[in-house]
């Protein structure tokens, strides 16, 4: 490519994003969230995580007047702005003005979520008060504060809007991969995501990797796990280590239609999959052993792959041959023999050997070998 058509080719990329600024007060975003006039999406809701000392410290700073770096937000057709950076600072402004972020359905509770202030280190005499509490002069102060809303219009090619999400979204934390997918590739579309959401809700794969705790769940890792079956299971030529962005680049795919997935076919094979795993192990299926035999409490990342992917894979035949306690030997002896771990790695040539050592060993069952 020559220079010129590089400059070009950046320069049309660039005039399909259409920008403008506003200095705007936090007293006029919370009136935009009563009136729904900004939101906030529930999912990215969910990633609101500031400890109330840290919520604290930023109101601390909107008292002395110190800098606030913008927000950055998307306009929908209706002229409703979707914020899609700066949740933590908007949210903790909220909360100290008494908006509920919470997943709670109790109106009593978010009615008295006032954020009390605590740890607020330059100002001591603020920790202990509410909004509320606080002299009328400094209420005033805090509503005045402003901040820059960088507004992506909604003449913007919607894609685009996708990959700034993609690179300006941090939260401010360190936030689990699939949670950061789940707000982001909603831009693109809500298939892919919805896929995901109802594959999690079958009670033989909740059974199975219930061992994998309550708190990655909480970060919809279950989704995650889900998402690297169909990917591994349907596109392992691609696949790629680190694995994150291959697993985002899947999603991608099939929510854009880049990638055609059947998805009611698909759902069949991971339901007749996770029912055979559930029926014959249970949640050790993805469980190692001790020395001596004992199986232990956890769940291994690569057991998951191979089990799940070859089963998948062949499910068909299993159903129809009749010989599951057959299956679930090979399976086991594959799973507990030394060739296995050898290839317990992400990298591709781990990835594809392992899904290979399971795969044959099954079809050798079924082919009577």
């Amino acid at each position: 490519m020559s220079i010129e058509n590089l400059i070009e080719n950046v320069d049309s990329q660039i005039i399909k994003i259409r920008t403008k600024s506003l200095d705007v007060s936090f007293n006029e975003l919370y009136d935009m969230y009563q009136n729904k006039e900004l939101i906030i999406a529930p999912d990215y809701q969910r990633l609101f995580r500031w400890e109330e000392e840290k919520q604290s410290r930023f109101v601390e700073s909107l008292v002395l007047e110190m800098p606030v770096p913008p927000i950055f937000v998307i306009e929908t057709e209706n002229g409703v702005y979707e914020l899609i950076d700066g949740l933590q600072r908007i949210s903790s402004y909220l909360h100290f003005r008494g908006e509920h972020l919470g997943e709670t359905e109790d109106e009593e509770d978010k009615k008295d979520d006032f954020l009390v202030l605590q740890g607020c280190d330059i100002v001591n005499d603020l920790n202990g008060l509410t909004f509320d509490e606080l002299p009328k002069a400094l209420q005033i102060k805090i509503k005045r504060s402003f901040v820059r809303m960088e507004v992506i219009k909604k003449e913007s090619e919607p894609s685009l809007k996708y990959h700034m999400f993609k690179r300006l979204n941090t939260g401010g934390e360190l936030l689990a991969a699939q949670e950061i997918r789940n707000c982001t590739i909603r831009l693109l579309g809500s298939e892919g995501i919805g896929f995901l959401e109802e594959c999690s809700k079958n009670e033989d794969f909740k059974s199975v990797i219930r061992r994998i705790g309550e708190e990655k769940r909480m970060t919809k890792y279950d989704q995650e796990l889900i998402l690297r079956f169909f990917a591994i299971k349907n596109d392992i030529e691609n696949y790629k280590y680190p694995v994150t962005e291959y697993l985002t680049r899947y999603l991608e795919k099939i929510t854009t239609g880049e990638v055609s997935l059947e998805f009611d076919k698909e759902k069949a094979v991971f339901e007749q999959t996770f029912k055979f795993i559930n029926d014959n192990w249970g949640e050790t299926a993805f469980s190692g052993k001790t020395a001596n035999g004992t199986i232990r409490n956890e769940f291994v990342l690569y057991y998951f792959d191979g089990i799940t992917v070859s089963t998948a894979l062949l499910i068909e035949r299993v159903m129809a041959s009749g010989c599951d306690k057959m299956v679930v030997e090979a399976v086991n002896q594959i799973k507990d023999g030394a060739e296995l771990q050898s290839y317990k790695t992400g990298s591709v040539n781990g990835v594809k050997t392992r899904i290979k050592l399971f795969t044959e060993g099954v079809a050798a069952v079924l082919d009577g070998r």
